[in-house]
Formats: C-alpha cells, sequence, structure tokens
C-alpha cells in the first residue's frame, strides 16, 4: 500500500558569498515552477543569519507519489541545473507528520545523524505550556469587550488574536527553551533497572 501522508522535503545548501540575491531569484523562480505541480502544497526560503551562506529550504507534496514526479520532472532539473555553481546542496531530508514542526525528521531518509524526535505526549505538553496561559489572559482581557459578543465570535477573534502570537513567538520559545527535555533520548521500556 502506497504512502499517502503528506512529504516534508527540507534541502540546505551553501551559496557562493556573492550570489546570495541570484540564489533568491532562483529559490522564488523554484516555488513558482512548483506551485502549478499537482500534489505541490507549499514551499518556503530560510537564510540561517544575515550573513549566513547557508539557506534553508522546505517543500511539501501531498504525497510520495506526487514528490517523486515532481523531483524527476524535467521542469525542476531545468531549474536545478539553471543555478550553476551557484550553490551546492548540503543536507537533504524527507519528513512526514507534525515533527517538522520540533526540527527533528519524523519517517525519514537522511544524510546525516538522526535525532531524536519527541514522543507526541511531549510535543502536545509543549504546546500546551505555551497555550493554556496565553488563553486565559486573552480570554481575560478581552472579556470586557466580547463579554456581550455570540460566543463564536468570541472565540474566533482569540483565535485570530493567539494564533500568529503561538505560531511566532511562544511555540518557537516553548521548544527552545524545552529542547533538552524534547530531544533526551528514549528510554528503552524492555530495560528496567
Amino acid at each position: 500500500m502506497q504512502n499517502s501522508q503528506p512529504v516534508t522535503v527540507s534541502i540546505a545548501r551553501s551559496v557562493q558569498p556573492g550570489y546570495h540575491r541570484q540564489f533568491a531569484a532562483w529559490a522564488h523562480a523554484g516555488q513558482e515552477l512548483a506551485r502549478e505541480w499537482p500534489g505541490y502544497l507549499g514551499s518556503g526560503w530560510v537564510r540561517t543569519a544575515p550573513d549566513s551562506d547557508e539557506w534553508h529550504a522546505m517543500y511539501r507534496f501531498a504525497d510520495a507519489e506526487s514528490l517523486r514526479a515532481w523531483d524527476d520532472s524535467d521542469e525542476r532539473k531545468w531549474w536545478i541545473d539553471s543555478a550553476g555553481s551557484i550553490m551546492e546542496i548540503t543536507r537533504v531530508e524527507h519528513r512526514t507528520g507534525i515533527e517538522g514542526w520540533f526540527d527533528q525528521p519524523g519517517d525519514s531518509r537522511i544524510s546525516v545523524p538522526e535525532t531524536v524526535v519527541p514522543p507526541r505526549w511531549k510535543q502536545a505538553i509543549s504546546i500546551f505550556l505555551p497555550f493554556f496561559p496565553l488563553s486565559l489572559l486573552a480570554n481575560f482581557l478581552l472579556h470586557p469587550l466580547t463579554g456581550s459578543w455570540p460566543l463564536p465570535l468570541s472565540v474566533l477573534l482569540n483565535v485570530c488574536l493567539l494564533t500568529p502570537m503561538m505560531t511566532y513567538l511562544f511555540l518557537p520559545l516553548s521548544t527552545r527553551l524545552l529542547r533538552p527535555w524534547l530531544q533526551a533520548p528514549r528510554r528503552d521500556r524492555g530495560k528496567r533497572n
């Protein structure tokens, strides 16, 4: 049976100094080509630091078959070849599931040493810890304004305010603070002292 889970590909590329503007234009062109491809779900690029030569790309397809069709396409081959010698690939990972939010591969094929994926219960706790107090605070502060509103509108306002705060501030902070615990190796349940 074929795997129908979405697949996220993470690629690290090292860009030749002085070619970052060209590389950014090249990356944008690749996104535009992929956007029209069946099964394409999205992509993005991020530079490690403003003065870094390392760039990370992530792109996602609906399933392994769609990804394979894109990877083997003439359009992608042309696009990759058009980069010339301005960059080289330093790492490629394929991920399924939500583990990508926690910076480690889930089901993966990796060309670098494998690291620990936190169990789902740890992932849930790392989301709950910032979400509960933030939600409580937002409800407390917004209640004077939304107390007489219908519940769906009040919840909608809360979700619209909290989602970006959780995504861009509190989840990254939570996973960074909890990283030693999240990344701790799992104990073998068969070996008890």
